[in-house]
């Protein structure tokens, strides 16, 4: 197991020694992610999967080493899609966006409501708690070029909107969420209600920090243990007798498809009495 970070600082030493890494690459960008694909000198040998987020030149540079190796997914700009109506309270809404733009210039802060003054109230926050900000150059940019509100009939139009988004990280702040989030059907991660804020997933409580971005949660999911594993399987015949219908069934198919070859290696496994 080999971490690559950039600028690792003692705490990212710290996490590496916990989790068990063999070893710490001081390199980020495509630089690591072509180490890691093809290995550097004698001590780093080429892995078999590489996983973690990063910015667009780390994602092109998977794109071009997926199939060497594994890749989790390719990232694109992180998302947070707040669904709220009348009952969210505009600070917090506009708090969570914040949280969100800071990431980085095109991140893409996202708000769909069903309650009209609550778009008005969250941009007057926003501007409120920019002030404030340490890091405001980046979340104002990120507002601008990629913050949206949508404005819907009902909170069914709202959910349409937000299951055609699927956005990486999505928040229900509603009353009833969750019966709301029982119908919502594509996100990367979902956080139910007021308390669950997004930053806490990504810090403390648990859910993956490694999501599908660019819609693509409408057909995978985020990193897990289950990247890590693979699906291998295997076959013994005890009684060929008993499997005389899969070989002659095999045949079957194999002539069907032109496949001569594979016809006569299953005819081998024929007991004479049955021809």
């Amino acid at each position: 197991v080999i971490v690559a970070s950039p600028r690792p600082a003692e705490i990212t030493k710290a996490a590496a020694h916990v989790a068990g890494a063999e070893a710490l690459l001081a390199v980020g960008g495509a630089h690591a992610i072509a180490a890691l694909a093809y290995g550097a000198g004698k001590d780093l040998h080429a892995c078999d999967a590489i996983v973690g987020p990063g910015n667009r030149w780390v994602t092109a540079a998977k794109q071009l080493v997926a199939g060497r190796v594994t890749i989790d997914m390719l990232a694109g700009p992180s998302e947070l899609l707040v669904l709220a109506d009348e009952t969210a309270d505009p600070a917090t809404v506009a708090a969570d966006l914040l949280a969100q733009a800071e990431h980085d210039v095109v991140a893409i802060p996202m708000l769909v409501t069903t309650h009209p003054p609550l778009v008005d109230k969250v941009e007057v926050e926003l501007k409120k708690q920019l002030d404030k900000l340490s890091t405001r150059a980046t979340a104002e940019a990120s507002l601008k070029h990629g913050g949206m509100a949508v404005l819907c009939a009902d909170m069914d139009a709202a959910i349409r909107v937000s299951n055609q988004l699927a956005p990486e990280h999505l928040e229900v702040i509603t009353k009833d969420e969750e019966t709301v989030a029982s119908k919502l059907d594509h996100y990367g991660a979902l956080f139910v209600g007021n308390n669950a804020a997004e930053v806490l997933g990504d810090y403390g409580a648990g859910p993956n920090h490694t999501l599908p971005t660019g819609g693509t949660a409408r057909s995978t999911g985020g990193l897990s243990v289950f990247d890590f594993l693979r699906v291998r399987t295997w076959m013994k015949l005890n009684d060929l007798k008993e499997a005389q219908q899969l070989v002659t069934d095999s045949m079957a198919l194999a002539k069907l498809e032109g496949l001569q070859g594979h016809a006569k290696s299953a005819g081998h496994r024929l007991i004479k009495s049955s021809m």
